[in-house]
């Protein structure tokens, strides 16, 4: 049996898996600790976040878990509210 460690070096050693984690690393990482971040700054629980969106708390998840896994990009509507529901303004640049 392997352990994590030994599972995860078999894994990277498979092309598409190690650039699908890299592209991760470098494009969603930085936005989801960025997000995880002003949510902690705020002192505030998902279900907290998804009551001052008007949402339910499965959802704030689910937004959260989206910048990881890459299955849904969340809209900028949707961001917006999340930075207004943490007192904060939603900034997007390129660079």
């Amino acid at each position: 049996m392997l352990t994590h460690e030994q599972m995860i070096a078999k894994m990277m050693q498979n092309p598409a898996v190690r650039a699908e984690y890299e592209r991760i690393e470098r494009e969603e990482m930085p936005m989801l600790d960025a997000i995880l971040k002003a949510r902690a700054e705020a002192g505030l629980t998902q279900a907290q976040v998804a009551e001052r969106m008007g949402t339910k708390a499965p959802a704030v998840a689910r937004l959260e878990n989206a910048l990881v896994t890459g299955k849904h990009s969340p809209s900028v509507a949707t961001l917006q509210k999340y930075a207004a529901a943490l007192g904060k303004r939603l900034e997007v640049r390129f660079v």
